[in-house]
């Protein structure tokens, strides 16, 4: 009797999902964390500070895990400064300046949208195949998204928040754009260069840009004085929020490719909730079942092995 065994390149791809699970339990705790900390500080000193801390986490690694950093090639040089640009800089005071006009759980609403976004670009431009199965798993993921954000409640008041586009949801839909750049250009740079050192060259570019950004905008001097729980906030936002996730998001992309490591994003509003009930004790409703099921199903039906 034989046994079916493995084959590597699977082992290693559930690997990554596991991973990229864990990546969108600790981004689910960021809205939260974020929350806090634009609570006493302003957005930009807020986007500084996570990604200063982070870098100095993250250079320690590559010297303890690499070696150090690679020189860079005049074509990394850019793609890192886009990284650096995209999805630590542009991203983080959209996302800390939409906190600070929504609340947590409405902000997170919008990282459901990042996985439709990277797939109609890779389609549009040829770089992933966008299957049937794949497309359904998308929407089926989106729909399950809105539904967990919403509380199974599809038709909320004319003058309720979620009905209207304000100030906050045009700067999460900017943030949104950021996202799906960092993912599109990360996954050239994990061609040839290592998941570690694409997060540590995207941190350390995003930090100068953020430091010229807190000059310019003149209120980060004040922002030195935080609390305890500020500091609490900042600190999870450093390690579980960019260190480790941004690595292993890099690595889904060498792995998995853009779309399907870009779907797994459907999962933060998920984990948001779930943060919500168990820390907030806020109530676990039938929608919020509901919906975190098609979740589930759409990243499960996105990632099968297309014939």
């Amino acid at each position: 009797m034989t046994h079916a065994t493995a084959h590597p390149t699977e082992i290693r791809a559930m690997h990554i999902y596991a991973k990229l699970v864990l990546v969108a339990a600790m981004w689910g705790g960021t809205f939260v964390a974020g929350r806090t900390l634009v609570s006493e500080v302003e957005p930009i000193f807020a986007a500084l500070a996570r990604f200063g801390l982070a870098s100095v986490f993250l250079v320690g690694l590559t010297w303890s895990l690499e070696d150090g950093l690679p020189r860079l090639r005049p074509s990394q040089l850019l793609l890192t400064m886009g990284l650096g640009a995209t999805g630590v800089a542009f991203y983080n005071v959209f996302f800390f300046a939409a906190l600070s006009h929504m609340s947590a759980s409405q902000t997170a609403v919008f990282v459901a949208f990042n996985p439709m976004s990277v797939a109609v670009l890779m389609a549009a431009f040829g770089r992933e195949r966008l299957t049937r199965s794949r497309a359904a798993g998308f929407c089926i993921a989106l729909v399950g998204a809105v539904v967990v954000i919403r509380g199974g409640d599809m038709h909320a008041p004319q003058d309720s928040p979620a009905s209207s586009l304000g100030v906050g949801e045009l700067l999460m839909s900017a943030a949104v754009l950021s996202w799906v750049g960092y993912t599109l250009l990360g996954r050239r740079t994990v061609s040839d260069l290592s998941p570690l050192a694409t997060t540590t060259y995207a941190a350390l570019w995003g930090t100068v840009f953020l430091f010229f950004l807190a000059l310019l905008d003149g209120t980060w001097s004040t922002s030195f004085a935080i609390s305890w729980e500020g500091a609490s906030a900042l600190i999870y936002l450093a390690i579980f929020g960019t260190v480790l996730p941004f690595v292993w998001y890099c690595q889904g992309l060498q792995t998995i490719g853009a779309s399907r490591t870009a779907v797994f994003t459907n999962l933060v509003p998920l984990f948001g909730v779930i943060f919500g009930v168990l820390v907030l004790q806020e109530p676990m409703t039938l929608g919020l079942c509901i919906g975190g099921l098609l979740v589930a199903l759409g990243v499960v039906l996105t990632n099968t092995p297309q014939n």
